[in-house]
């Protein structure tokens, strides 16, 4: 398999507190990886840093090979990275297919084109995407009147519309009820494993992770403190101590 993310002592400090302190990891193609921590963690910068939305203070990151610190989002997109948010981010206002339209847009670099009826670009390749992910039923339909459990999936396919082959999903399941996470999640296994996508996801509900991961790397004030297997970050003392409590043995 292919290393899709390569990062190596990646440090990240705000004033007198660090965030990510000498995190180095990596993910190979068709692999989910869980990255898991108390809030506080440091994980939200990890991924911001990543997505180029933050500069680390040292350290490097690789995607697909290539040496992206301190690349700008648009770049590090341009290289087939896709993204989804803890709180997700659509125009309320268009539609579910117009909004898989804008990103497709820009993934042909038709910008100049919008003068044009949004409805005439792209319209095929978008309702795919939304068949993939399951909303075909709602692509004329507002995404601010949408349930949450939807506009997760049509965030999934925004993020699936430049054809990644890396996907950082920040708590995809954040806001959705127990049986829609894991519905959530069984597709985009499914979806990572059709396309040999790799993914790196943070997640609070443990039955998602543990169901899901591949690997899982934790963090704790900053640092990586484990990682290896579900069974074996499960089983290890200090995460149970730190984070797992109780839910570890449970499971």
């Amino acid at each position: 398999m292919s290393k899709l993310l390569e990062v190596k002592e990646l440090y990240k400090s705000f004033g007198g507190v660090t965030a990510v302190d000498g995190v180095s990891f990596e993910l190979q193609e068709g692999h989910l990886l869980a990255m898991i921590g108390p809030n506080g963690a440091g994980k939200s910068t990890c991924f911001n840093l990543i997505n180029g939305q933050l500069k680390p203070d040292s350290g490097t990151i690789k995607i697909l090979g290539k040496e992206t610190t301190g690349m700008r989002p648009r770049q590090v997109w341009r290289l087939g990275v896709g993204r989804t948010f803890q709180v997700t981010s659509t125009f309320p206002s268009m539609t579910v297919l117009e909004n898989v339209q804008m990103v497709l847009v820009s993934k042909h670099r038709r910008l100049n084109c919008m003068t044009r009826k949004t409805s005439s670009l792209y319209s095929d390749e978008a309702m795919d995407l939304l068949s993939l992910v399951g909303v075909t039923d709602q692509w004329d339909r507002p995404c601010g009147i949408l349930a949450y459990g939807d506009l997760k999936r049509v965030e999934l396919a925004i993020a699936l519309a430049n054809s990644p082959k890396l996907l950082l999903m920040d708590e995809p399941t954040a806001g959705m009820g127990v049986k829609e996470r894991l519905k959530l999640m069984e597709l985009t296994a499914k979806i990572v494993k059709d396309r040999n996508i790799g993914v790196l996801f943070t997640e609070h509900d443990m039955d998602v992770v543990f169901a899901h991961a591949d690997s899982i790397i934790v963090l704790n004030y900053g640092k990586l403190i484990a990682r290896g297997t579900p069974t074996e970050v499960r089983d290890n003392e200090e995460v149970k101590q730190i984070y797992l409590g109780s839910c570890a043995v449970a499971n």
